[in-house]
This record gives C-alpha cells, structure tokens and sequence, in this order.
C-alpha cells in the first residue's frame, strides 16, 4: 500500500504501484508510471512522459521529465525511462527525448548526485556514480561503471567509457574510453583507472593487456587505425580488448589524447 502525503498532487491519470513513498508538494503529472517501492522525498516533481522503475530514492527538488532545452523540439510525443534502484539527489534535472531518440533511458543502480542534469536523447548506463553539478548535454551516451566526479560538462553526442574515473572540473568535447582516467585542462589521458579496476575484480593479467592497448594508442607515434590493427595483433583478445577497440574504432568526436 502506497504512503501519500496529502500535501501531494497526483494526476488521476498517473499510475502508482506499491509500497511508494510520496511526500509533500510533490507533483505528479499525467502520462507518468511510476513502479514498485519508490520513494519521493518532498518537493519531487515527475512530468508527463516519465517512467520510473522500482525501488529509487528521489530527494527534495528533483524535476524528471521536464521538456528539453532544445529548440528542435516541437512538443512531440517522448518519454524518460528510468530503472530501477537508482539515487537521484537534491535538484537534479533528468530531461525527457526528442524526435531524435525519442527518449532518454537512466538504467539502474546509478547514484546521480545534487544538482546534476541529463539532457534530451541521452543513454545513461547502470552501476554509475555522477559528482555534484555535473553536466549532461543531449544525447551523450554514459557506458556502465563509470564514476564521472564534481562539476564535469560533457558536450552533446560525446560518449564517457565504462569503468572509467573523470576527474572534477573536466570539461570536454571528446569521448573518453573505457577504463582509463581523465582529467586536466584541456582534458587529456591521464593513465588508467587502475584502482578502480582492481577494486571491480579485474585480473591483473586483464589490466596488464589494458595497459599495453592504451601504450599502444596514447605512447606511440601510431595513428588511430595502426595502433588498432597493433593492438590486434599484440595484445591477447578478450572481451575487455574488444570493447576498447570497439570504442576508439568507432569514435564520432575523437578520443581525448
């Protein structure tokens, strides 16, 4: 049985499932699902178009849904698609699709500190830690297991590699890959993300072919494409491997270097 405040507004329209905790002045518009033991702190608003899985927490101020500041947008039809167990602190802004995707999708299991914003169109992966005041633009893409730190923008269409550290401040318009550590200004390749691969059970057999991938792409006087085919032909293939060259061979922006 659902606990709501009666200082609560919901839609009649809007869809509840059980065992949430809905606090005062929080806003609940038609066209929103929301699942199974959720809990909305006070203040929590939910626009038209989001769906919320089970068992998020939702603290004072978050706005999910909202329309996108994009001035392609002509009002059309689109949603926000949020998993389940997730932690979206004070103040953060998770803003519904365009025509583009037609939906942003948060995964599960995420913690989404005060003050952060995911934009239009973006696909935000599980397992991920975004800092304070962080800044998604629309259709960025985030892979899982990425800690992204404090007050880090990231430009529109980018895409941030799993199991990566972004270092606070970070400002960039390239996609950073999997597993590597990323920080200074301008952003550049700082090493790889080596204690929070031993900290995820990473082998260090695993972590030592990483390394040699990246020596190959970010310490040698290769090309993209030739440190690709070296890695190829150097380094024992795994899944892990795989990805990397996946990642960097498919890059629309550019790695950061």
């Amino acid at each position: 049985m659902a606990k709501i405040s009666p200082l609560a507004f919901i839609d009649p329209e809007a869809k509840i499932g059980e065992n949430c905790e809905i606090g005062p002045f929080c806003f609940i518009d038609k066209n929103v699902t929301v699942g199974d033991n959720n809990v909305l702190m006070n203040s929590v608003t939910l626009l038209s178009g989001t769906r919320l899985g089970d068992g998020n927490t939702l603290f004072p101020g978050a706005v999910i849904g909202a329309v996108p500041q994009d001035l392609k947008f002509k009002g059309e039809d689109s949603i926000v698609e949020i998993g389940n167990n997730n932690r979206i602190r004070e103040n953060v802004t998770i803003h519904r699709g365009t025509a583009s995707k037609g939906k942003t999708i948060v995964g599960s299991n995420n913690l989404i500190m005060e003050n952060a914003h995911i934009a239009h169109d973006c696909v935000f992966g599980s397992g991920i830690i975004m800092g304070n005041s962080t800044k998604l633009a629309g259709e960025v893409i985030v892979d899982d297991n990425a800690i992204i730190s404090a007050v880090v923008l990231v430009h529109q269409f980018c895409r941030i590699g799993g199991y990566v550290m972004v270092q606070g401040g970070t400002r960039t318009s390239k996609d950073i890959p999997p597993f590597i550590t990323a920080g200074r200004e301008p952003v550049a390749f700082a090493g790889l993300n080596i204690i929070g691969l031993r900290r995820r059970g990473f082998s260090r057999e695993v972590i030592d072919n990483i390394s040699h991938a990246y020596r190959l792409i970010y310490q040698s006087e290769l090309t993209v494409n030739a440190a690709i085919a070296a890695i190829r032909e150097e380094v024992p293939m795994s899944k892990e491997i795989e990805y990397i060259i996946d990642f960097v061979g498919n890059s629309q922006r550019g790695i950061v270097r």
